[in-house]
């Protein structure tokens, strides 16, 4: 039969209205009010730096994670699905919405109102401004900074080193309102403009300035913006029309 573990830590403080299934959390976590955390969800699991310390513990595993970690800070009414991982030092503002399995690695910062797919990855270091909508299975690394409004499409990758594996780690940015469709690739060290739309499976080696389209591999602006959303007006308008 599964074996599935609750473990609440005592300074861990979660609003009498929110809803913790099986699920671990950890170190001095607070959880606001309307959350729902799902069953073998983890809230507060320790960084590397932190986690070499329960060796020098006693007592259960789980305790020795709980005394180490310094917890995470969510929201009201977050909800956090079945099998993710929040590490220490992140922090999810109000009515944050998470699939399954995803994980959020240490110190990313995610503001009110972000929605992260199912299987995604926020590999520690990142920041999501407001409203931000992650599809499935997008890997955002370490130095990723997102504005608001984002949409960012199933399997997007995003990349912090031009010459991997080197020591210098850089960031990508994405600016207000843009668009990352599926399968898009973004090389390290870019800048994607303010509404600006990478199609889907893009290659972007270069800054993608404000209000275009662009698409291939490597990525090259096709149109503006306005002749993009002119198009998606229409396409919305003929399905209203059938």
């Amino acid at each position: 039969m599964e074996c599935i573990v609750r473990f609440i830590s005592l300074k861990a403080k979660i609003a009498p209205s929110t809803i913790v299934g099986e699920a671990i959390t950890l170190g001095p976590t607070t959880i606001g009010d309307h959350c729902l955390i799902g069953d073998l969800t983890i809230i507060g699991y320790p960084s590397k730096q932190r986690l070499i310390n329960i060796f020098s513990l006693n007592g259960p595993l789980l305790s020795r994670l709980d005394e180490v970690s310094i917890g995470a800070k969510i929201g009201n009414g977050v909800t956090l699905r079945s099998g993710t991982v929040v590490y220490e030092e992140v922090e999810l503002g109000d009515s944050v919405e998470v699939g399954h399995n995803v994980l959020i690695r240490e110190k990313s910062i995610i503001a009110n109102g972000c929605k992260i797919g199912s299987g995604t990855i926020i590999d520690g270091m990142v920041k999501l401004e407001e409203d931000v909508n992650i599809q499935s299975s997008v890997y955002l690394p370490p130095k990723t900074l997102v504005g608001r409004r984002v949409f960012i499409g199933p399997r997007a990758v995003v990349t912090n080193d031009r010459y991997p594996k080197s020591r210098r780690l850089v960031e990508t940015i994405i600016e207000e309102g843009a668009v990352i469709g599926a399968n898009a690739v973004l090389v390290a060290g870019v800048r994607i403009g303010r509404r600006s739309v990478v199609a889907a499976g893009a290659v972007v080696t270069k800054d993608v300035e404000d209000g275009v389209v662009v698409a291939g591999c490597p990525a090259k602006v096709i149109m503006k913006v306005d002749e993009y959303e002119k198009k998606r007006r229409a396409y919305e308008d003929l399905n209203v029309q059938e």
